[in-house]
C-alpha cells in the first residue's frame, strides 16, 4: 500500500507548492523511497497547451507527449521520477471523463452528480499514479476558499478513509506575513487558513510556513495551539537563495523525519550529499558566465522556467554561475543587436510562437553567427536560425510559413505527413487542423552524426527528446543550405525529420527542434547545455584567460 501525502495551499497563490511538494519528495527519495509526485488543477482547461505563458507560465512536455503544469518540471528536477499523462488532471479532463461515460452510459441510468462521480473521477486518477511506489505526493492547485478546488479537496478527504489514517497525510503550506511598521510577523492568516480546511474536514498535520526568517520558537508554539498541531509540526519554509536549497532547509526543520515518524518509515537518515554540492556551486561558483536570451515573454521569467533551471544546471556542470539577461527581441528589432548583446559570452533563442518579435531574434541570431559566438537556437530558435542563414548566407527570400503563408522560401513549412515513431504510425497535419491535433509532441528518437557539436555533447549516437512545435525543417531546401555550409547534425531514424543543425567554421552554433530543457537536473545536468555553458565559458576565457573552465570529465562528478 503507497503511502499518501496531499500538499496544499492556503492565505495567498504563489507560495511554491510545487517546490515544497518537489523538495519533500527529493528527501523521501535520499532515504531511499521510491516517489512518484502529481499535481491537481482546479481549471476547467483540459490542459494548459493553448493558456498564454503570460497567464499560467510555461507548458512542461512529458515523454508521452503531454502538455502539462509547470510544476511537473519541479518533480523531475527534484526527484528521479519521469512524468506522464497520469501526473497531471484538471478539472476539464476529470469532468470530460465523467461527461464522457455518462453518454457512454457507463452509469446506468443515475443522476451524474459532483459526489460521488466527479469525487471518485478525481480519486480514480490519484491511484492511477500509484503503480509501484512507496510514496505518492499530489499537490492541489489553488487555494484553500477557491470554489473550483473543492471537488479536489473533498476527493482528498475522502481517500484517508478509502486508505486507511494511517496511510495519509495532509501537509499545509501557508504564508507568515511580516509586517515592517509594527516588527512583527502575524500568524492570525494561517490560522483561519487552517480553520477553514477543517471546515470541509481535513486537519493538516503538518503546517509549512512561509516566512522570510525562521520562525522563533513562541511563534510555532502559538500557531500549533491554534491549529491543533503539535509544535515539531510547523515547519518554517523560510526564503532561500536558490531552490535547491528547499531540500536542505526542510530537512534542517525535521520535515522527513515527521513524515517518516508517521508513515512508520524506517529508512535512516538520508543521505543529502547531492544537494550539498550543488548549493555550494550555486551559491559560491569558481567561475561566471552571461547569456543572453533573446525572447518575446521576457516579462515573465515563469514562461521559461524550464530554460532557466536549465542553464543553470549548465553552470553546476562547470561550478560557474551564470548570469541570464533578458533582452526583448523587439527591442532589438528597433535598435539593433549591437548594445544588447556585445557583453553576452553566449546567445540563447527559446521556443516560441507567432510572428511578434521573429525579426529581432533573425537579427541576433545572425550578430551570433557573424561574432563568432556561441548560439543555442532551441524550438523556434533552431528555425529562425535556418531562416538567418537562408536569407543572409544563400541569399534565398526566406521565411518560415507560420509567419509568412506566401514566403517565396519556405525553408520552415508544415509537413502534412510523416512517419510518427513514438505512435509507430503515419501522421497527417493541416493548417486547418485544430490547435491541439497539429502539435509533435512528446519523446522522438534522433540520429547523432559523428564528429559534430551535439555527438561530442552527447557521446552517443541515439538520443531521445521531447518536442512541442508545429513548423517543420523543410528538405527541399536540404541540399542548398548544407552546400553552403548549415551542418545537420541530427534527423530523425528515417532521415525525414531534421532535428539538430549546425554551423562549420563557429566556435559553437547548434539548433535544435526539440526542448531539452525538460529533461536537464541539477544531479545530471543536460548535455547540450553543459556543452553550451562550456562553449561559452571558452569565449569568455578568450577574452580573459584568467577564467577556468572544467573539463567534461571533472564536470561529470557533481
Amino acid at each position: 500500500m503507497p503511502k499518501y501525502i496531499f500538499v496544499t495551499g492556503g492565505v495567498v497563490s504563489a507560495l511554491g507548492k510545487g517546490i515544497a511538494a518537489a523538495a519533500t519528495g527529493a528527501l523521501l527519495e535520499a532515504r531511499g523511497l521510491k516517489v512518484t509526485l502529481q499535481k491537481l488543477d482546479p481549471y476547467i482547461n483540459v490542459d494548459p497547451g493553448t493558456l498564454s505563458p503570460f497567464q499560467h507560465g510555461e507548458v512542461f512536455v512529458t515523454d508521452d507527449g503531454i502538455e502539462t503544469d509547470l510544476d511537473l518540471g519541479h518533480y523531475e528536477r527534484f526527484t528521479s521520477s519521469r512524468t506522464s499523462q497520469a501526473n497531471n488532471y484538471t478539472t476539464g479532463k476529470i469532468y470530460y471523463s465523467v461527461i464522457t461515460k455518462e453518454r457512454q452510459g457507463d452509469y446506468l441510468g443515475e443522476t451524474v452528480q459532483v459526489v460521488p462521480h466527479i469525487t471518485d473521477e478525481i480519486k480514480s486518477a490519484i491511484k492511477s499514479a500509484s503503480n509501484s511506489y512507496d510514496v505518492v505526493i499530489v499537490e492541489i492547485g489553488g487555494t484553500i476558499g477557491d470554489i473550483e478546488s473543492l471537488p479536489f479537496l473533498e476527493a482528498i478527504r475522502q481517500i484517508r478513509y478509502d486508505v486507511g489514517r494511517d496511510n495519509v497525510l495532509y501537509m499545509h503550506l501557508t504564508l507568515i506575513p511580516y509586517v515592517k511598521s509594527a516588527g512583527e510577523i502575524k500568524t492570525k492568516p494561517t490560522q483561519h487558513s487552517v480553520k477553514e480546511f477543517r471546515a470541509i474536514g481535513i486537519q493538516p498535520d503538518i503546517l509549512l510556513c512561509r516566512t522570510e526568517t525562521a520562525l522563533p520558537p513562541d511563534a510555532k508554539k502559538k500557531i500549533a495551539i491554534h491549529c491543533n498541531l503539535d509544535p515539531d509540526a510547523v515547519i518554517s519554509a523560510r526564503d532561500v537563495e536558490t531552490i535547491y536549497e528547499v531540500p536542505l532547509v526542510l530537512h534542517k526543520e525535521g520535515l522527513d523525519a515527521i513524515i517518516a515518524k508517521k508513515f512508520k518509515l524506517n529508512r535512516g537518515e538520508p543521505d543529502l550529499s547531492r544537494w550539498n554540492d550543488i548549493v555550494r556551486k550555486i551559491k559560491e561558483p569558481k567561475n561566471e558566465v552571461s547569456i543572453a536570451i533573446v525572447g518575446k515573454y521576457t516579462g515573465l521569467k515563469d514562461s521559461y522556467k524550464s530554460l532557466w533551471e536549465a542553464l543553470t544546471h549548465g553552470g553546476i556542470a562547470h561550478d560557474a554561475r551564470v548570469n541570464l539577461h533578458w533582452v526583448d527581441s523587439e527591442e532589438i528589432e528597433a535598435h539593433g543587436p549591437e548594445r544588447y548583446l556585445s557583453e553576452a559570452d553566449g546567445i540563447l533563442v527559446p521556443g516560441g510562437f507567432g510572428y511578434r518579435g521573429i525579426e529581432g531574434k533573425v537579427r541576433a541570431i545572425r550578430y551570433a553567427r557573424e561574432k563568432k559566438i556561441p548560439y543555442f537556437g532551441i524550438c523556434l530558435g533552431m528555425q529562425c536560425a535556418v531562416i538567418e542563414f537562408a536569407r543572409n548566407v544563400c541569399g534565398l527570400s526566406a521565411n518560415s510559413t507560420e509567419f509568412d503563408f506566401n514566403t517565396k522560401d519556405p525553408v520552415i513549412y508544415l509537413m502534412e505527413r510523416w512517419y510518427d515513431f513514438r505512435k509507430g504510425k503515419i501522421e497527417e497535419r493541416k493548417e486547418d487542423s485544430r490547435k491541439g491535433g497539429t502539435m509533435r509532441l512528446g519523446a522522438y528518437p534522433c540520429i547523432l552524426e559523428e564528429g559534430s557539436f551535439a555527438y561530442t555533447a552527447y557521446n552517443a549516437k541515439e538520443i531521445s527528446e521531447r518536442h512541442r512545435h508545429r513548423y517543420e525543417f523543410n528538405n527541399a531546401y536540404r541540399d542548398m543550405l548544407t552546400g553552403h555550409g548549415l551542418k545537420i547534425s541530427g534527423q530523425s531514424p528515417d532521415g525525414e525529420l531534421v532535428e539538430i543543425i549546425e554551423i562549420k567554421d563557429h566556435p559553437w552554433f547548434l539548433g535544435c527542434q526539440f526542448h531539452p530543457e525538460f529533461k536537464s537536473r541539477p544531479t545530471d545536468p543536460h548535455p547540450l547545455f553543459r556543452a553550451f555553458i562550456g562553449a561559452s565559458l571558452q569565449e569568455k576565457r578568450s577574452l580573459f584567460p584568467c577564467v577556468e573552465v572544467e573539463t567534461k570529465e571533472k564536470s561529470r562528478g557533481i
